[in-house]
Formats: structure tokens, sequence, C-alpha cells
């Protein structure tokens, strides 16, 4: 009999999860006897017949596939300036002035950037244009995707305050390959608070936001809330100002330790037990709404992604849970001045004085002793935490939030706010698949996408 290794954790109210690096798993509250539990985990595909090498290969291969496998780059996020019309508190980018000079593209950044764009390989690509306010350079927006048309596969998402929509903005906006990412972060009056700042930007904001989901459907227009764990907005609130718009999911996103909010919400820099009960407690509410009006589902987006992660193998096109995360590959950032960064939040890292992450520049290229010196330490596996952890099959590297927080990369990983925090929402995760409770199964059915009302029944141990 091979018996494939197995990793195990105690998850509060639940018992004990074992698992191995194919990210199969079951619970048991007792401990494994090998030999007398062997006709469970023979069924269950956690061991094999000797000589069997059809399972032997099978679960080797299972196990690899958890691992990312990256594609050409098809991926662009692109800042064509860094100024701003709005000042929010816990902006992550340090944005500029909007009547500052020089955070603009230059000619030269812009005919670099085209460059890139035609020597791509890819028959798909998708861009982001982030800012600043991006909005403010609709030429810029314009000339990319004009060089864009040759791709058979093509997306272009504008992220926008959306405090005005002028008519050479809306033209962009007219075309069915551009949608709009926004900030939503509550009610009215909460909205206002974190970044408006007036009745009358506010006013602005919903004009244009209510006008584009009239036009479009709510499907051209994404949004998300940057929640202050300090004084957190009231759950049904914040539900109903989504559902409102049409919108299906919410990602309750902490403000970020990054940018203006390293200084001004110094506090982000890890998340309580506070922030967990209120997480939890928005979780729970979530189901409850969805059962008691079943043809509108909502849910938490970085739940959901999770929970998609733990049944299925190859989903890691989000990067904070890639294993390896190696940068530079299948997407990349490039800044107002035409400097090449692995992620958004490393640009903000650099333009908050922090630590410069920068990997090349467009005129020159990002192949650099930058980049490969951070792809060096882009892997959970021979870290013994990770390797020791029921969740590293699911779970990914993230080097550039430990420099933001700890300033260091080797810090042991339960120390990590990174760490934690996926240690909390797993364990939500496993709680929620083997809960009998009705209403439960019946979100997380619909959040991975099944046609049941319940998942499958989950392995036991008895």
């Amino acid at each position: 009999m091979i018996h494939f290794p197995l990793r195990s954790r105690t998850v509060s109210k639940l018992g004990v999860i074992h698992a191995n690096a194919a990210g199969h798993f079951f619970l048991a509250n007792r401990s494994i006897n090998l030999g007398t539990d062997d006709t469970f985990l023979l069924s269950n595909g956690y061991a094999a017949e000797s000589g069997d090498t059809l399972a032997t290969l099978s679960y080797r291969l299972q196990a690899l596939a958890r691992d990312t496998a990256l594609n050409t780059l098809d991926y662009l996020i692109l800042v064509p300036t860094l100024r701003c019309n709005l000042s929010c508190s816990y902006c992550q980018v340090s944005r500029a002035n909007l009547d500052q000079q020089g955070f603009d593209w230059s000619p030269e950044t812009l005919r670099s950037v085209l460059a890139l764009i035609d020597s791509l390989t890819t028959d798909s690509i998708k861009i982001e244009f982030q800012g600043g306010e991006p909005s403010l350079r609709p030429d810029l927006i314009r000339a990319v995707i004009a060089r864009c048309e040759r791709f058979a596969q093509k997306s272009f998402v504008i992220c926008t305050n959306l405090s005005r929509i002028d008519p050479d903005f809306k033209t962009i906006l007219d075309r069915p390959d551009v949608s709009v990412s926004t900030s939503l972060d509550g009610d009215i009056l909460t909205h206002q608070n974190q970044r408006t700042g007036t009745e009358n930007a506010t006013l602005a904001f919903t004009e244009n936001l209510d006008a584009l989901i009239a036009e479009y459907g709510s499907d051209k227009v994404s949004a998300l809330p940057t929640i202050d764990p300090e004084n957190p907005p009231k759950i049904d609130a914040l539900i109903d100002a989504y559902q409102t718009c049409g919108f299906g999911s919410i990602y309750l996103r902490p403000i970020n330790y990054q940018g203006f909010a390293r200084k001004r919400h110094p506090k982000s820099r890890a998340q309580d037990e506070r922030w967990w009960a209120y997480y939890e407690t928005f979780v729970m509410r979530l189901i409850e709404r969805n059962w008691q009006n079943k043809p509108i589902v909502l849910e938490e987006s970085y739940l959901s992604l999770c929970l998609r992660r733990i049944f299925r193998a190859g989903l890691d096109r989000h990067v904070d849970l890639r294993n390896p995360n190696p940068v530079g590959v299948d997407y990349i950032v490039i800044d107002y001045d035409g400097t090449v960064y692995p992620t958004d939040e490393a640009r903000m890292l650099t333009r908050s004085g922090v630590i410069d992450l920068s990997i090349g520049k467009a005129t020159s290229g990002f192949d650099t002793e930058a980049r490969r010196t951070l792809d060096a330490h882009s892997t959970t596996h021979g870290d013994p935490a990770c390797d020791a952890c029921i969740y590293q099959p699911f779970c990914g590297r993230d080097l550039i939030d430990d420099l933001s927080r700890y300033g260091r990369i080797d810090l042991p990983r339960h120390d990590t706010a990174f760490c934690q925090k996926h240690l909390h929402i797993f364990d939500l995760c496993l709680r929620l698949i083997y809960s009998d409770d009705t209403e439960i199964q019946y979100s997380l059915a619909k959040w991975l996408g099944l046609s049941a009302e319940r998942l499958p029944t989950q392995a036991r141990l008895s």
C-alpha cells in the first residue's frame, strides 16, 4: 500500500481536516490509523495499491496541476496619468494633483507602449487603465485601443471615479469591449465621507453611475468598496447599495497599507479579530439574504474565489493566489513615466518612497536582474510552514505585500498578514463546505456555479 502524505489542521468549530498536495481533503475527528483506515484512504484517493502506477501518476499530476502554469504576456495595466481630481484619504497610489505637470505619458512613453503591444504574440489581450484618473486622457486610451484591433479577443477596463463623463470619454465607453471599474463604499453618506468629500461631487458620481447602468446594464460596470475596519459601514446598507445597482458581487476590501494610507491609516498594516468578525458576519448575512430572495444571489467575491480555488485546480489568474508567482511573465504594470512594475501595489510602494520595486522601463524592456531577484523568491515550495499547510495547494505567495508591511520577505509565514488572512478565509470556507445548513449549502452551490442547491457530500472519516 502506498500512502500519499497527509497534512492536518484543526479548524475551529469544525474539527481536524486532513489534506494532501493534490488539494484533496477530508474531515476526521480522530487520528488516522494506517492499515485500519486503508479502505477509506484507498477509495478516496489518499492511497494506492503497491504497483498501481496509474494511481500514483494521477496523484502526482493532480498535485502538479495545483502549481501555476503561466502563459505569454497578455494583460497590461497602464497608467496614462497619475493626476486625479479627488483626494481620498486611503488612496493607495499617492496620486498627483489635477494641475501638476509631468505626470502623464510622454510621446516617447506612448510610442514604447504601442511598440510593446505590437510585439505581443498572444491572440487575446486585456488592458486595464489605472491612475490617477485615466479619463483625464481619453486620447491616450483611444491610441492604445486602436493598436489592439488586430487581436482576436480584446477587452479594456477603465478604472475611474466616475466624477465626470465628458463626450470624448463617453465615445470610448460606447464600445462593447470596454467596461468600467469604480468604487462604491456603501450608502451615499459613507461614499461621500470616504471618497468625494462634497455633496455636489457625490451627486455627480451617483448620476453618472446610474446613467451608465441605465444605458448599458450593470454588466458594463463593476464596483468595489474600500472598508475602514475602524469604522465599517452597516452590513445591510452596504449590501443594499450594491444590490440596488444590480451588482452580483461585493469584494469586502479593507484599506490597503499602500500610498497615502500608510500615513493616514497606519492601523491598516494588519487586520485584527474585529475585522474578521465583521467579515464573517457579512458573509453569513449574504447567505441569509440569498435564501430569503433566491432569484438574487450576491457573493463576497474573494471568498468565492477561494472556494473555486479549493475545487478547481488551475484557476490561477488571480495573482494573490498563484504558486509559484513569478513577475513580468503574463502581466505587467506600466506607470505614467514608462517605468515597469511587477504589480500595481509595487508601483504604489515606489511612489510612496518605501522601496523601489521597478523591474525595467517601457523603452528598454523588463528582463532585468531586479525581476529575476523577485522571481527567485516567488514560491511557497520549500517554506517549512507552507509545505506543512493543508491550504498550500490553494494559496499563493505575495512578496510585495510582505515588503509593504514588514520591509522583508523572510518572516515566518504564520506571522504575516497574508498568511493570517488566508488561514481565516480558508478555515471559513471549510466550515461552510461541511455545514449541514440548507441556507449555507444553497449559497455555496450558486457561488460555485452548480445547478444543484447544495454541494456533493464531502469526505468524512468517522
